[in-house]
């Protein structure tokens, strides 16, 4: 047997990080959103006791180093289910080391797609905790579409859609270590935290122009990305709504209301950074083909 989901990419529509809890992780304030950039996730069943894995990026391990990977091995223990030999196959578009949470997508399709075959009728709480031991961003990545993520990203409440609106993407060659990054917030006292109250309230109102005006992601006060500043100046000239960094960065993201600004935006960007993808917001995280 053999099913395909579609992983979609997220950006940070916000990003604080409240403080270091006694466990050594950190506890989150995120506003986050899927977005139509998929990788494209094949599993099925193979003869043999193994977990084999294939890429179309070779510039990714295809061991069990791989969130993929650990995610079979992770439904397997949860379940119980019998493994008598699993192959997954990754059709990547997301960049990878780009704070758009595309190992966690791989992830939640790999969970989805294990559950459909083995017909385990796991609830969606139940292939979030499987999928919380592999990758903090992968319970988000099975829910999908607008939402608060809380804690260490596991606690999750859903938000109304954000409105219909067009994102650029601009992803920097240079990759970001999300643990320096956590490390840089560790060793800094001088963080200006950001207004989460506010756009939690705009986030829960569908407040669109509210939402935008306070996306902000606290990674941008600890995280040089060089690219960062051209980058914004080319999505402000185009009219952006808003600009920000996602995640852990480097992927800059610009929401537009109009397509053809958005457009020429990402056009003009091409001569700033080589990989850059016009999209829109999902509701889904991960959906069968």
């Amino acid at each position: 047997m053999k099913v395909t989901y579609k992983a979609a990419a997220k950006i940070n529509l916000m990003l604080d990080i409240l403080t270091r809890l006694d466990n050594g992780y950190h506890s989150l304030f995120m506003i986050m959103q899927s977005v139509g950039l998929y990788d494209t996730v094949s599993v099925e069943t193979a003869c043999g006791a193994d977990i084999t894995l294939t890429c179309s990026d070779n510039r990714l391990p295809c061991d069990s180093s791989n969130i993929a990977y650990k995610a079979a091995l992770a439904f397997f223990d949860a379940t119980g289910a019998e493994n008598c030999g699993i192959k997954i196959d990754i059709d990547k578009k997301i960049p990878f080391a780009a704070g758009m949470a595309g190992g966690s997508a791989d992830g939640a399709a790999v969970i989805s797609a294990l559950d459909e075959i083995f017909d385990t009728k796991l609830t969606l709480r139940e292939k979030c905790a499987i999928g919380l031991k592999v990758g903090a961003d992968v319970p988000f990545c099975l829910t999908g579409g607008t939402c608060l993520a809380q804690n260490v990203g596991d606690v999750l409440s859903p938000l109304p859609d954000l409105a219909d609106c067009y994102i650029v993407l601009a992803k920097p060659e240079r990759g970001v270590s999300t643990k320096e990054a956590f490390a840089a917030f560790d060793k800094n006292d001088r963080i200006r935290h950001l207004d989460t109250c506010g756009m939690l309230y705009a986030a829960s109102q569908g407040d669109f122009n509210g939402i935008c005006k306070r996306a902000k992601n606290v990674f941008e006060q600890l995280i040089e990305v060089p690219e960062r500043v051209p980058i914004k100046a080319t999505m402000n000239r185009y009219s952006a709504v808003t600009a920000c960094m996602s995640g852990s960065g480097p992927t800059v993201y610009g929401i537009f209301d109009d397509e053809s600004k958005a457009i020429a935006c990402s056009q003009s960007l091409s001569e700033i950074v080589k990989e850059v993808f016009v999209t829109k917001p999902v509701r889904l995280g991960v959906e069968k083909v």
